[in-house]
């Protein structure tokens, strides 16, 4: 394992090694990202050797990591690990709040293949700055000038190796020439609500990277403020900046969403918060339970209140619901109109049980069964419709057509009654006359 600070023209490297199960020292500084790379190889020798010679690599090992004795990391501390097949990454940057207090960090690393666990220990000691670097000169705020950049092509684990970081801190520093550059902190898109990409086109998920200098601003990196640049990012176009290309072989940075911080203008605000007590409730004496000889209670009350009251309610309701539909004149009229509705209905129903339906006149024969004639249609040119009853019945004898039939028993034929009917107009026997003429 290896722990890495990173500065521009001072790469401080610590790393302690030690037997297996014993404590590992880092030494990181307050406001200066931290990084500590959990490597895999490391830990395979406290699991057995793997099946196939020269397979060891394969096992798949997992990290957890949390401060000892609570089930979390501390708040400045984050972790990541995309695969099981990669190494893990501890990465953040302490604050001067922790320095000189020991972070003991619990490493548990799980075979998956073997189901085995081990465990080490990470003992984070937070040094200030003017305590590393007593030979340079700090003012009150080491780091006054911030600039957060957004890089679009890089992931948090990618931008973390050391070889990376080095050269966006070198691209920086040629842009902006400071005396002293930082890097003061790494944070995943995701972390700020962005959405995981679509797993196409080798898309990434986007880091933000805190950089801090002792110098102002350079006139490159304030140009994104300019009122062109403002009204492009505003239309969702790429400003113009001059220095771009130094950063574009390797880093696509989104400078629209770049954030510049002069912390020596900030107005601190304070807020007049109350001590906080000692967090142990005061001595009130021993506590006294309730006595066992409690009194009994009656719900007959209660019951009344619950049941009682809701139905008599309910009953006045319908008394007077029954009232105006009975007594009322409104109410016997409406009474009256759904029983005529009624009796309507089931004199419809029993009408329809007892008509006769004839068969439709596709189903009869259009041809003399013997002789193969056509039968002739009855009064085709003076036929009227208007004469048609609404009901035909079988003594309308101008709208019915007689078509012969034969016999089962003999040769004779007797002549059948049908309903002639009508279709857009057209007598059906006409039609088929009609048809037949073509």
């Amino acid at each position: 394992m290896a722990s890495v600070g990173i500065f521009v023209g001072l790469v401080v490297v610590v790393t302690i090694l030690s037997k297996s199960h014993a404590d590992r020292n880092v030494y990181p500084s307050a406001g200066v990202l931290f990084v500590h790379v959990l490597e895999r190889e490391h830990f395979k020798g406290e699991f057995p050797p793997y099946p196939k010679a020269g397979d060891s690599s394969n096992d798949p090992i997992t990290f957890n990591t949390n401060l000892k004795g609570y089930p979390d990391r501390p708040g400045w501390l984050r972790y990541i690990q995309r695969t099981s097949h990669s190494d893990g990454v501890l990465y953040g940057s302490p604050t001067a709040d922790h320095v000189g207090k020991p972070t003991i960090i619990e490493i548990t690393a799980y075979n998956k293949r073997t189901f085995e666990t081990a465990r080490h220990n990470l003992v984070i000691n937070i040094m200030s700055t003017e305590g590393r670097y007593a030979h340079i000169s700090l003012a009150e705020f080491p780091l006054p000038y911030q600039a957060e950049f957004f890089i679009k092509n890089m992931n948090v684990e990618e931008m973390l190796a050391s070889e990376v970081l080095g050269d966006f801190l070198g691209a920086v520093k040629n842009v902006w020439q400071p005396e002293r550059l930082n890097a003061i902190n790494i944070t995943s898109a995701l972390d700020r609500g962005g959405r995981v990409p679509l797993p196409i086109n080798d898309l990434k998920e986007g880091v933000y990277v805190m950089v801090g200098a002792d110098v102002a601003f350079s006139s490159c990196l304030r140009e994104v403020e300019t009122p062109q640049n403002q009204l492009r990012c505003s239309q969702e176009m790429e400003p113009v900046i001059s220095c771009d290309k130094k950063f574009r072989a390797q880093f696509n940075i989104d400078w629209c969403k770049i954030s510049l911080v002069d912390i020596t203008k900030v107005v601190p605000v304070h807020s007049n918060r109350p001590d906080p007590g000692s967090g142990v409730l005061p001595d009130i004496g021993e506590y006294n339970p309730p006595s066992e000889l409690l009194k009994s209670r009656d719900y007959f009350a209660d019951f009344l209140i619950t049941l009682a009251v809701p139905s008599a309610v309910a009953l006045v309701l319908f008394i007077i619901l029954g009232y105006s539909m009975c007594c009322r004149r409104e109410g016997l009229i409406q009474l009256v109109h759904h029983s005529s509705i009624q009796k309507s209905s089931k004199e419809l129903r029993s009408m329809s049980k007892n008509r006769e339906i004839s068969w439709p006149l596709s189903t009869l024969p259009v041809f003399h069964p013997v002789s193969g004639e056509v039968v002739p249609p009855i009064h085709p040119d003076n036929y009227e419709t208007t004469s048609m009853p609404l009901m035909q019945t079988q003594t309308n004898l101008q709208n019915q057509i007689q078509i012969p039939q034969q016999q089962i028993s003999g040769d004779n034929y007797c002549m059948s009654t049908f309903r002639r009917l009508e279709v857009n107009g057209i007598p059906e026997e006409r039609k088929v006359a009609e048809a037949l003429n073509l």
